[in-house]
């Protein structure tokens, strides 16, 4: 099974949007079936088989997410991310702002799922192979 070590390891790989589908490729390989990452502190809950689960601690001090949520701007900010204009920090900021509370990504599905803080979908995107 995967450690949180090997997942930092993969993840210091990112440096920006555009470098999210080799992290992918990279959790795949791991054994890694999916993930929820919390935008108020940055922590991730990461998922593999047969119920497994390691949880990476917070990230970053605590930012407060926008009771409600923008998905227009949203979509703005998150296609700037991923062609590379903001860095990971700078997302969690855009995300908190626009009312986005956390993203879950399912490796099977191959779909990143964004929450806002009641847990309603605003947004599904498929991921590049």
């Amino acid at each position: 099974m995967f450690t949180i070590e090997q997942i930092k390891e993969a993840h210091a790989k990112v440096k920006s949007g555009a470098d999210f589908p080799n992290y992918i490729q990279d959790l795949i390989i791991l054994g890694v079936k999916g993930y929820d990452t919390f935008v108020n502190d940055g922590h991730t809950e990461y998922y593999g088989v047969n119920n497994y689960s390691v949880i990476a601690d917070e990230k970053y001090a605590e930012i407060k997410v926008a009771h409600f949520a923008n998905k227009e701007l949203f979509i703005e900010l998150l296609l700037k991310h991923q062609s590379g204009e903001t860095d990971y920090m700078t997302f969690c900021n855009h995300c908190a702002q626009c009312g986005i509370a956390k993203w879950r990504v399912d490796i099977i599905e191959m779909t990143c799922t964004y929450f806002d803080l009641s847990g309603a979908e605003i947004l599904i995107e498929k991921i590049p192979g």
